[in-house]
Parts: C-alpha cells; sequence; structure tokens
C-alpha cells in the first residue's frame, strides 16, 4: 500500500532518521543544535545593539551610556561570533564523520538479514539506489540534519524577529500626524499581517514546486551518476588494466563520457534549471522581498509620523530582513520536508525488510562424542523467482564422522544442498533433521555453531592474518598457529614478516602482503578448523588449483579432520577417492551413490560417465 505523504508522515520518517543517525553519533545533534541556535541569533544581537547605540546618539547622547552599549554590544556579539565559529568547525567535522557512520545502519541490517533476503537482486538494487540517490544530490538520511539545522534556525530567527519587531505595531503614531494616524488602526495593522502571511504562503507554494522538480529528474541524474561511478574510476581499477589495453576499452568508456550529459549544460538538471524549476525558485525569491518592503514602508511611515527614533527604525528594518530571510528559509524547508519523505521511505523499505525465517528456541547440544545426526527427508527447493526445482525430493542420512563427497555438474544442486544443509535458506518441501528433530527448531545460531565450511567463492579480509583465522581481533595464538600449520601453511607463515600480525593484503597499509589463490585457501581452510565445528564442509575451494596440488590439500585435510563429519565438493573426481562415500547429483536429484569403486562398475551410471570425461588428468 502506498503511503500518503501527508505532513504527519513526513515528519515522522524524518524524526525516525534523526534517531537513527543519532545512534550512530550521539554528539552530532548537540553540537548542531548550539550552533544552530548561536547563528540564528547573532543578526538579531547585532540589530539590536546598533539600535541602542543609534538610538542613544539620536537622542541624549550620554556618554557613560554609549560606552555601556557599546561595550555590551562588543562583548555579547564578540562571544556568540567566536561560539558561531568555533561549533561551525565542530559541526561540520561530525557531519564528514556523520556520511560514513549512516553507513553503519546499513551495514548492521546487512549483517542481521536473513541470508535468503540478503541473497535476493532486488535487495541489492534497493540498496545501491539509495546510495546514488544520496550522490547525486544528497536526499535520504543525510539530508535530515539539513532539515533539523533549518527548521530550529528559521524558527529561531522568526520568534526573535517577532520580539524585536513587536513593539514597531504596538508603539502609536501621535494624535499630531493627521492622516497617518490611520497606522495606529488595528484593522491597517491586521490587514498588513494578512499579506504578510498570504504572501509569505505564496513564496512557500513557489518554493515547494520549484523543490518538487529534483523528484522527477532523479532517474536520469541517479542513472548518470551510476555511469560516472563505474566508468569516471574504470581506469584506476587494478584489475583492469590489461584488459582496457588489449581491447582498446578506452574507446567504449569515452562513448560514455560523451553521452552521459546528465549534469552538464544540456542535461535534465539544466532544463528544469532554465525552465520551471528556476522560473519558481525565482518567483519565490522574489515574492518575500515584498515582505521585506511592507515592513520597510511601515516603519518609514510610522517614523515620519514621529513614533520613534532613527535607532528604532534600524532595529525594526534589520529584525525584519533577518526575519524575512527565516521566513523564506521556512517556507522552503517545506518542500525539502516533502521531496525527501519520498527518499526516506525507500531507505526504510531497506531498513525494513523483515527477518521471516524462524529463529527457533531449542539449544543445540554440545556433544562431546561429536553424534550428530543429520537427515534430509524428501527435501525440494526453488530459488525466489525461478521456474525450476534447484533440489527436488532429496533424502539421504549422514554417518558421522564419515567422508562425504558430493560430485554433479555445474547446476546439479551441490551448493544448494550445502545451503539448506546450513540453514541459509529453508526448503519449501520436506525436512531436514538433525538428531531426528526439525533443525527449523534449534536456535538459529547455535544450529550454525556445528558447521564450518570453506565456500568455493570464500572471501578474505584485508586484517592481520590472525585476525583472518580467527574471525575476531583477539584470538587463541597457539591455536590459530596449528591451525595455519595443519592447513599447510607452516613454510609460508615462516617468511612473514610480522608473524600472525602481518596484515594481509595492501588496502590500509603498504607493508601488506599480498598473498596467492593457493596461499587464501589454506588460510581459509585454517579458519574451518579453528572454529572446531563438527561438521566440515568444502564446497570447490580448490577450483583454481591444478590437479596435484588439490589433491595434497585434500590429502593433508582429510588427516586433520579427524572424527569431524567431511563433506567434499568438487568437480575433479580424483579428490573424492579417498570419501567413504560418493554421492551424485544430476538436476537437482540424487542419482547414484556408494564407493568409488562401486560407481566407476556402473558403465551407464552418471559418475562413470564424468570420470571418463576427466580421466586424462588423473593417468599415472
Amino acid at each position: 500500500m502506498e503511503k500518503k505523504n501527508t505532513i504527519g508522515h513526513a515528519l515522522s520518517v524524518h524524526l525516525r532518521g534523526a534517531k537513527l543517525l543519532r545512534e550512530v553519533s550521539p554528539r552530532f545533534f548537540v553540537v548542531m543544535t548550539l550552533h544552530s541556535v548561536a547563528d540564528a541569533l547573532l543578526p538579531y544581537v547585532t540589530v539590536f545593539f546598533s539600535a541602542q547605540i543609534l538610538k542613544e546618539l539620536a537622542l541624549l547622547r550620554r556618554e557613560e551610556v554609549l560606552w555601556r552599549w557599546v561595550a555590551a554590544g562588543v562583548l555579547c556579539t564578540g562571544f556568540f561570533a567566536v561560539l558561531r565559529a568555533f561549533l561551525y568547525q565542530r559541526k561540520e567535522t561530525l557531519t564528514d564523520d556523520l556520511y560514513g557512520r549512516k553507513e553503519i545502519l546499513f551495514a548492521r541490517k546487512m549483517f542481521s538479514m536473513d541470508y535468503a533476503d540478503m541473497d535476493k537482486q532486488e535487495n541489492h538494487d534497493l540498496r545501491s539506489q539509495i546510495r546514488q540517490n544520496e550522490n547525486w544530490s544528497g536526499w535520504g538520511l543525510m539530508r535530515v540534519p539539513e532539515v533539523y539545522e533549518a527548521g530550529l534556525k528559521s524558527m529561531i530567527g522568526i520568534l526573535s524577529g517577532i520580539a524585536l519587531t513587536v513593539s514597531l505595531f504596538t508603539t502609536p503614531v501621535p494624535k499630531t500626524a493627521g492622516r497617518l494616524t490611520v497606522l495606529n488602526s488595528p484593522v491597517f495593522i491586521l490587514v498588513l499581517a494578512a499579506i504578510m502571511v498570504l504572501v509569505s504562503l505564496l513564496a512557500g507554494v513557489c518554493n515547494v514546486k520549484a523543490i518538487s522538480y529534483w523528484s522527477s529528474a532523479a532517474e536520469d541524474a541517479t542513472f548518470g551518476n551510476r555511469l560516472f561511478s563505474f566508468f569516471g574510476f574504470i581506469g584506476l581499477q587494478k584489475g583492469r588494466g590489461t584488459d582496457i589495453r588489449m581491447y582498446n576499452q578506452q574507446n567504449l568508456v569515452s562513448a560514455y563520457w560523451d553521452k552521459n550529459r546528465a549534469f552538464g549544460a544540456d542535461g535534465v538538471l539544466a532544463k528544469l534549471a532554465r525552465g520551471p524549476l528556476g522560473m519558481f525558485s525565482g518567483l519565490g525569491t522574489g515574492i518575500t522581498v515584498v515582505i521585506t518592503g511592507s515592513v520597510y514602508v511601515f516603519t518609514c511611515l510610522k517614523a515620519w509620523a514621529g513614533a520613534f527614533d532613527v535607532g528604532s527604525v534600524t532595529q525594526y528594518v534589520g529584525a525584519a530582513t533577518a526575519m524575512t530571510g527565516s521566513i523564506f528559509e521556512l517556507t522552503g524547508l517545506f518542500g525539502i520536508l516533502k521531496t525527501n519523505t519520498g527518499y526516506l521511505d525507500t531507505t526504510f523499505q531497506f531498513l525494513d525488510i523483515p527477518n521471516a525465517m524462524y529463529q527457533g528456541s531449542l539449544t543445540t547440544e554440545k556433544r562431546s562424542d561429536r553424534q550428530y545426526e543429520v537427515e534430509f527427508k524428501n527435501v525440494s527447493f526453488k530459488y525466489p523467482g525461478a521456474e525450476t526445482w534447484a533440489l527436488k525430493d532429496v533424502s539421504m542420512k549422514f554417518q558421522v564422522g564419515r567422508r562425504l563427497a558430493i560430485v554433479g555438474e555445474n547446476g546439479s544442486g551441490k551448493t544448494t544442498f550445502i545451503k539448506l544443509l546450513c540453514r541459509l535458506y529453508d526448503p519449501q518441501e520436506g525436512q531436514i533433521l538433525l538428531n531426528g528433530i526439525d533443525i527449523r527448531k534449534y536456535n538459529y545460531r547455535d544450529y550454525m555453531d556445528i558447521f564450518s565450511i570453506v565456500f568455493q567463492d570464500f572471501q578474505l579480509i584485508s586484517q592481520p592474518l590472525g585476525s583472518n583465522v580467527a574471525g575476531s581481533a583477539s584470538y587463541d595464538e597457539a591455536k590459530v598457529r596449528s591451525a595455519l600449520l595443519d592447513a599447510g601453511f607452516g613454510s609460508r607463515l615462516e617468511t612473514m614478516p610480522d608473524g600472525l600480525n602481518t596484515q594481509l593484503y595492501k588496502d590500509f597499509t603498504e607493508n601488506g602482503v599480498e598473498i596467492s589463490g593457493g596461499e587464501a585457501q589454506k588460510i581459509a581452510i585454517a579458519r574451518a578448523l579453528y572454529k572446531n565445528a563438527p561438521f566440515v564442509i568444502l564446497d570447490e575451494p580448490t577450483a583454481a588449483l591444478d590437479p596435484v596440488a588439490e589433491a595434497e590439500i585434500y590429502s593433508k585435510f582429510d588427516e586433520i579432520a579427524g572424527d569431524k563429519t567431511a563433506i567434499y565438493i568438487s568437480h575433479r573426481l580424483s579428490s573424492c577417492k579417498f570419501c567413504d562415500e560418493i554421492i551424485v547429483f544430476h538436476e537437482g536429484r540424487i542419482v547414484q551413490r556408494g564407493s568409488h569403486d562401486e560407481l566407476l562398475e556402473d558403465e551407464t551410471g552418471k559418475y562413470h560417465e564424468l570420470w571418463t570425461a576427466q580421466a586424462q588428468y588423473y593417468t599415472e
């Protein structure tokens, strides 16, 4: 259901945005509030003391009084000016910091999101849209502080202006002023006030209309920014250097540079600025001048009639001018508030993605004998949006402590099987049981803790070697070192300049160490060993290695798996020969299972077909 963009809804989402930003930067709004107060009051403090000094100069000219006003004026304006400057620097520092800290909100969401939702492309597209909205125009969460600051300063400015101009309306014109005594009439004052209010509202309507055109340009501007973000920096990407040079891809890049005119003089924003956006914006600015002019005329007429002195004229005119600016900013704020609400709705659409996966409550038993039994019973699974089943009617039971190999062609369901086993997804049909109990009934985190997995697309972090293995900044160094030695990384560890504290990669330091693909795979295996879970799964983590290197890793790993249940997924069937049982997947189903020798005897089976196709790699 589409949300109505009412003022109540707009205020609600902006208040929620402010609360979220305050969570990641508690001091930000405190400093911004203090700066806004100082910034809003300074013009009125200056106007007030200037008026008092001029009034004393024009009338009594008392030296001692004049010096008191001058001293008070210098001290007060100086205090507010210094305070504003100090707070401004602090506010700008915290604002720059907030740009980075707000990403914590999205990172937390990604960390806590169900894997099934995190894996959906539409959710990544939604996050990308939010990021592009922020990049091309600052719409979204980072507009919330701007709205807060502008609103606070405007309200303080208007209230201060009213306080300094109220006597303009209450001070009567002398009866000797003749026809100008009409200025004392309540009707005249009400008419003048009504005109000022109507003009202010009209200026606000123009501002709202002008700002609304930003949304109409959002699609073109967002796409243009995406093109610039990608093609504008493609030449700086280290991994693309060879392709760009070998295939002259710079010509393709140049084509996008030339055609991307979203922010150019002929782009949609420029056309809007020359057209309706500029017209309404200029009209709104011009209309507010009418307010200032009305106050000027009214003030001058009352001064001419003898209602007050030149000092008061300075006070009223200065306060009215500053107040007009505050009114104009407040009316424009409604346009920003309305437009930004749509962008915040998109932000909260992402942050409010619900976790639909049932978390369970049963505690997974910590068995010292590692006697965990897992069974698939008629399990079928289809990826969201897919028409075909990734797995169909899969039934099998694990024998604890044994070696299980899973083989099959690409797309046969091997990795899907592992994702269901680890409960990254839940099946649409059937059950997966742990010790006879549906795994959905177990506490989700507890259940995940019984698995150590090395996925084929594993990732290491640009952090110290020890932290990569342990997944934590603090860890058991002896245990990490043992895991690395067991994974075959011992000789390389000896050459690391800072041992376990050696930074991997050069993202954050020039002293970082670049490691090869094979070395990274050994670190990933060590990470799985460090977790020391009863189930160890290798999902083609050595696909980039040659068969000899892969066989070496698997043979070593078989020794250290010990009493753990080990599951291997591999395209290379020779690495599965040492397994107790091999399961063959084809088109989402289990089509064969048995030992290597048993499966080879069936010359019509899928395993024999796959083995024969790879035989040349295993000829001794």
